[in-house]
């Protein structure tokens, strides 16, 4: 995993949403540079679509309540057949590596959020990995963005 440089954090608030309001709705769209390793993150009502590149190597994220708890629900897209099992295989091996990196990413770019509102850090993160085959497609529990936040 490659470590959080906070100077490669590029944060766009859209729609009016602001560094710290409203929670609910608020779409993350995190996008990345191969070439500089600059990290892009988009907060919105809605995901920034128009970021999105052909490799679909984003990292989507929103706050949900399912009974009375807080959850951040992450969306990664593995495939929807359009991969080899072999080359879906290594996707989900490359989210699962860079995930950390990019929850950590997202802790800071929205931190004014988090410092207004600071049982966010408590919530849950549930990552939904989203794939045609059967044995990639599932929902983990990744902790919480304090516990993310606190791996070294």
């Amino acid at each position: 995993m490659s470590n959080f440089i906070p100077e490669k954090l590029s944060v766009e608030y859209m729609d009016g949403v602001t560094a710290n309001e409203p929670v609910f709705p608020r779409c993350y769209t995190l996008t990345h540079s191969d070439l500089t390793g600059q990290l892009f993150l988009s907060i919105g009502f809605h995901y920034a679509w128009d970021k999105i590149n052909p490799k679909r190597d984003e990292v989507l994220g929103e706050w949900n309540i399912y009974m009375n708890s807080l959850y951040y629900k992450v969306y990664l897209y593995i495939d929807q057949g359009e991969y080899s099992h072999d080359a879906a295989a290594k996707r989900v091996e490359v989210f699962k590596r860079e995930l950390p990196l990019a929850l950590k990413a997202i802790h800071y770019g929205d931190r004014f959020l988090f410092n207004t509102y600071p049982h966010l850090n408590h919530a849950a993160i549930i990552v939904n990995f989203n794939s045609a085959y059967p044995q990639f497609a599932r929902q983990e529990n990744w902790g919480t963005f304090q516990s993310i936040s606190n791996k070294t």
